[in-house]
């Protein structure tokens, strides 16, 4: 059974940063693309970033591009997500994701979830 765990989210002013780690266990880490999620009140839930096995193909929405940066550590089982110059419409849950691919092929899959970590910012 996989287990991501997330951490690194609270609460931060407009203008802030954070940098959110998630941590997987129960399979090879290294084999599966990763993602970044998020879910605000009311609203569903929507992809955010994610990198292929080695972190050397990323991929990120429109509204986070050039502000947030996904990048993982395969000896440390260990994906982050930083995220800079943060607005008030960043706050929500974010949820770490493990793909059941290896790349980020275009009909990737989500086969796991965290239980997400919450991220604040005030205006």
């Amino acid at each position: 059974q996989v287990q991501l765990v997330e951490s690194g989210g609270g609460l931060v002013q407009a203008g802030g940063s954070l940098r959110l780690s998630c941590v997987a266990s129960g399979r090879t880490f290294s084999s599966y693309a990763m993602g970044w999620f998020r879910q605000a009140p009311g609203q569903e839930r929507e992809f955010v970033a994610a990198a292929s096995w080695s972190g050397g193909s990323t991929t990120y929405a429109d509204s986070v591009k050039g502000r947030f940066t996904v990048s993982r550590d395969n000896a440390k089982n260990t994906m982050y997500l930083q995220m800079n110059s943060l607005k008030p419409e960043d706050t929500a849950v974010y949820y770490c994701a493990q793909y059941g691919t290896i790349s980020l092929a275009p009909n990737r899959e989500i086969r796991y979830w965290g239980q997400g970590t919450q991220v604040t910012v005030s205006s």
